[in-house]
């Protein structure tokens, strides 16, 4: 059973999750309550985990709450709020415009308030599209969508298998693919955004993995002069968003 409130759709029941996972749905989010049946519940897990999608155990009072009147027996799953796009979808979005392709890729954010702001700092600096991976990062979830203030609605979302994929793919598209490294040799301020791009931002706590890393073509550090060696996500974003703009806006 499901139950939807504009920004989400609640699917109830350990049925119901199970088919939505096995027919590839995009879910955000599961809820299991402390102490229901191992056998209801290892499946749904099983299959969570190979999905990369985040479980939470709950007192059974919070899924009575979010679901009154429906037998949920112990589970429900958060369906993606918004649907996504494809990749092709942002490259058409920037051929239209007629402007110099201007994308985002995000390397497991995780926080949706980080994604949120995030995409809120997109819409304002006129990114084409961001894009995200299914695994282990954060979706589309009403919280994002409160976040962004609005942002989410205006600005596509590509989700994706393989982002190393991905990136090939917009390689082959003329997009040069930029990411951020505190080790990094280039600073930002010193480095020209004037092309096709894509730039990469990292996991809140471990930044860009190894092998996205190996597929960028440059990688580019902001300058940190004081005691802390790192930026929360949305603002390391924010910047180098920002960043873009004003170059292109003095060509």
């Amino acid at each position: 059973m499901t139950e939807s409130n504009n920004q989400e759709e609640l699917i109830a029941g350990k049925h119901p999750v199970m088919e939505a996972l096995r027919s590839g749905r995009e879910i955000n989010k599961i809820w299991i309550a402390e102490g229901a049946q191992k056998t209801l519940t290892t499946p749904i897990m099983a299959e969570a985990k190979k999905n990369g999608i985040i479980v939470q155990f709950v007192d059974k009072r919070k899924l009575d709450g979010m679901a009154p009147g429906i037998q949920h027996q112990g589970v429900i799953a958060q369906a993606a709020a918004f649907e996504y796009v494809e990749i092709e979808d942002l490259l058409e979005r920037a051929r239209k415009s007629g402007e110099t392709p201007f994308l985002l890729l995000l390397d497991e954010i995780e926080d949706p308030h980080n994604l949120g702001s995030i995409l809120r700092t997109a819409e304002c600096t006129g990114v084409h599209g961001v894009i995200i991976p299914k695994r282990r990062a954060a979706g589309l979830t009403a919280t994002v969508l409160k976040t962004s203030a609005g942002a989410a609605e205006h600005v596509p979302v590509a989700r994706v298998t393989n982002l190393a994929q991905t990136i090939d793919r917009l390689k082959e598209e003329g997009i040069w693919i930029a990411g951020t490294d505190l080790s990094a040799p280039q600073d930002v301020y010193k480095t020209k955004f004037d092309l096709p791009l894509g730039i990469v931002i990292g996991n809140e706590g471990k930044g860009i993995g190894r092998l996205i890393k190996e597929k960028c073509d440059f990688l580019v550090k902001l300058p940190m002069l004081g005691q802390l060696n790192s930026l929360n996500a949305s603002v390391a974003a924010g910047v180098l968003m920002y960043e873009v703009v004003r170059q292109r806006r003095s060509l």
